[in-house]
């Protein structure tokens, strides 16, 4: 536990931060809302292009490694959006709902948390979980809560209000341009890196201080939603370690180092994603806020316990 509070310790004091100044009345009760728009337009668009201008694909091409997490990824994605839709939720909640219980925080916890334990050799399997998790299934999230908010019902009109729907979705133009810019070799100027690093940057914090903000709003107590935290929760951090683990030892047989890097980050919390999306498109994300914090919490325990056995002589 020691090892992961120094990492999860200021992820905790900005959901705080934003819990306090939200119910102290410094920030208004549209403060979660505004920073969560800033992150969706500004920082988050600027941080998925700049991992992906930079992704170098020679070092990136790591097929095996690549197919285990994402094939363990698509797994936990799918099996909740389908048990989230026959229990009655709508496509574009049990969308969100899905990408809950799949989305590890690798950008804010996973890069810190692997330099620790596995050192620079982590860099590049934690760089290739970020973009697939923050680009892959962030656009596979999308197209389907765009699908589930069209109630046009001709195929050929729906698939032409879902493009352009993504067409003007700046999470899902950024990255596709920063690999463009990528394959392309286009070199950016220091002043545009500069620029796209002082907004990335600023995405975790405003995400987090955003949450804790809506954490804030005083909501009865019971309220529906709480169990289905849990479950999320108890997906993330027990079953996609261990889908992962089985696709990486067992089926696709990495070596050691790759099978517990792999481990680690399927077993990382819920990150800010979900909720985003949630306020994007103004579902409710109570469901989103608590299964990330309970999430998180819980990784304390958890993350300890499989540090403990990654560790072990």
């Amino acid at each position: 536990m020691f090892s992961t509070l120094p990492i999860l310790l200021p992820v905790f004091g900005l959901v705080l931060a934003g819990f306090v100044c939200r119910r102290r009345g410094v920030l208004g009760p549209s403060a979660a809302s505004e920073l969560n728009r800033f992150v969706i337009w500004l920082g988050l668009p600027a941080l998925l292009f700049d991992i992906m201008a930079h992704a170098t694909w020679h070092e990136l091409y790591q097929p095996a490694f690549v197919a285990a997490f994402a094939l363990a990824l698509a797994g936990v994605f799918v099996l909740t959006l389908v048990l989230r839709m026959a229990g009655g939720r709508h496509l574009a909640d049990a969308s969100i709902d899905a990408v809950a219980a799949a989305y590890p925080n690798t950008g804010y916890i996973g890069f810190p948390l692997c330099m620790i334990v596995f050192g620079s050799a982590s860099l590049t399997p934690t760089t290739i979980v970020t973009i697939l998790v923050a680009c892959v299934l962030f656009a596979s999230a999308i197209v389907l809560i765009e699908v589930g908010l069209q109630t046009e019902r001709a195929p050929h009109k729906l698939g032409w209000k879902v493009l352009r729907a993504l067409a003007r979705n700046p999470l899902i133009v950024a990255p596709i341009a920063g690999a463009a810019v990528s394959a392309l070799h286009v070199p950016l100027p220091q002043s545009g890196e500069t620029f796209l690093k002082l907004l990335g940057a600023a995405a975790s914090p405003c995400a987090l201080v955003s949450l804790g903000a809506f954490l804030a709003e005083k909501r009865p107590a019971g309220a529906p939603g709480e169990r289905s935290s849990l479950y999320l929760t108890g997906i993330k951090l027990v079953f996609q370690p261990a889908l992962t683990w089985w696709l990486a030892a067992r089926v696709f047989a990495l070596p050691l180092t790759l099978v517990e890097i792999a481990v680690l980050l399927a077993a990382l919390p819920t990150g800010t994603g979900p909720f985003m999306l949630a306020e994007f498109y103004r579902r409710e994300a109570h469901v989103t806020s608590r299964t990330i914090l309970l999430s998180t919490l819980g990784s304390l325990v958890s993350l300890s316990i499989l540090l403990l056995y990654i560790r072990r002589p």
